[in-house]
């Protein structure tokens, strides 16, 4: 009986069913870009929102500006850098590997 290899395919890295790894250099930048840029607007506008509450429950005065360079911006870069990372590291593994 001859030894037979059987190669299982490998499935790309999934995020909620969608294929991360099929990504090109260009999509992968697309996405980190787009990734930053939506959690800079959903984070910018639920810190809005909570130092609207914050100034009307207490009769304090902060500025609606720190919500922008406070927590909307901060966030929106550390995704930003992390998406980079992720998306241009799964094109680098997938483009190394040969896949």
């Amino acid at each position: 009986m001859a030894a037979h290899s059987f190669e299982t395919p490998s499935a790309p890295a999934r995020l909620l069913g969608i294929p991360l790894g099929d990504f090109g250099f260009f999509r992968s930048l697309l996405l980190a870009a787009s990734a930053g840029f939506l959690v800079f607007f959903a984070s910018c506008f639920f810190a809005i929102f909570g130092i609207f509450f914050y100034n009307q429950a207490g009769h304090h005065h902060v500025d609606l500006a720190d919500s922008y360079r406070y927590v909307a911006f901060p966030a929106g870069v550390a995704v930003l850098v992390f998406g980079l990372l992720f998306f241009t590291g799964t094109w680098l593994v997938r483009r190394v590997s040969g896949k």
